[in-house]
């Protein structure tokens, strides 16, 4: 009971600092996400139309996702390092948005390739180009499963983002990092536990999404 109080007594003590890393790590995550959707989905889209291209990226996703995360920070430390951005948000950022390709890339491709096939050739009995075959058939077919991939990214960022603290790109890291330094539990309490609190959150409000796009009659009883 006191180690619990003492926890307590830690966060009311330290909240600026704690929302401010909060804060840095929905920055963190939420920029990287947004940057990885608007590379990630149109590849996704693109692939569906070259089946070598598709096993070729999918590889090369795969093989990023096995590097870890730490290892590739250090990766584009002497890199970036030669415009200046060896540590920092910039190099955080590009590390959660290849992280995010293979379930985004993935998805998207898989979820456009399954489409049911008569309701493809419905569309394109009805005249459609390919451009509105896409846009008003497939992908909105497609969305709880591309979702389903971005649901994933989302979770997965999130805790990739904790890592980033080790370049200096701020977030709830800090507090993890800080904690091990200093051989303090609270701070490495308060920062695990915030990470999964928001990780819970992303992952039930996006599962919600996800559900209310899949129709009625795909939809779990």
């Amino acid at each position: 009971m006191e180690r619990v109080i003492q926890f307590w007594d830690y966060i009311f003590a330290n909240q600026q600092q704690i929302i401010s890393l909060t804060w840095e790590h929905f920055q963190l995550v939420g920029l990287s996400l947004v940057i990885a959707i608007a590379i990630g989905v149109p590849i996704g889209v693109m692939l569906t139309t070259n089946e070598e291209l598709a096993e070729t990226v999918l590889q090369v996703t795969n093989m990023i996702m096995t590097i870890p995360s730490i290892a590739l920070f250090g990766l584009m430390m002497p890199i970036l390092s030669l415009i200046n951005q060896g540590i920092g948000f910039l190099p955080a950022i590009i590390a959660l948005v290849l992280y995010s390709q293979l379930p985004i890339i993935r998805n998207t491709y898989l979820a456009i390739k399954n489409v049911n096939p008569y309701i493809r050739d419905a569309a394109i009995g009805l005249g459609m180009t390919k451009v509105q075959r896409l846009l008003k058939v497939e992908i909105p077919n497609a969305l709880p499963i591309m979702l389903a991939g971005i649901r994933t990214a989302v979770v997965l960022n999130i805790g990739i983002g904790a890592i980033a603290a080790f370049v200096g790109a701020g977030g709830l890291g800090v507090l993890i990092n800080q904690g091990i330094s200093r051989t303090h539990p609270d701070m490495i309490l308060a920062g695990s536990l915030l990470i999964c609190i928001i990780s819970l959150i992303a992952d039930s409000l996006l599962g919600w999404l996800q559900k209310r796009f899949t129709p009625m009659n795909l939809r779990d009883k």
